[in-house]
């Protein structure tokens, strides 16, 4: 986990948190990728669609909707920045989910 934070710093303040047993990645305050079983399954935008041109799509555990695995490209960090940038600014402008009120 330590070793994918680097490499994805060029993108922005990256953290991770705890979550089920693996990790939420966040850039900047955004989850942007869930790191499961050691792999890498980053949140899919069109932007980073556009910019991987051909991703490989996977659930990061069973039941998830699918993220773009990103498995050869983990250790080039130009390249991992560069995404996690461009899906972090991406998912921060979509603005939050209402929270639905509870039925009494």
């Amino acid at each position: 986990m330590d070793r994918a934070l680097e490499q994805m710093a060029l993108g922005g303040e990256m953290s991770a948190r705890k979550m089920f047993g693996e990790y939420g990645v966040y850039c900047d305050g955004t989850l942007v990728a869930l790191f499961c079983d050691n792999q890498l399954y980053v949140k899919p935008t069109v932007r980073g669609r556009e910019f991987i041109q051909d991703p490989v799509e996977a659930p990061a555990y069973p039941g998830a909707k699918p993220s773009f695995l990103i498995e050869e490209k983990l250790e080039d960090a130009p390249w991992l920045g560069q995404l996690i940038k461009l899906t972090a600014a991406e998912l921060a402008a979509v603005p939050p989910k209402s929270k639905r009120k509870r039925k009494n």
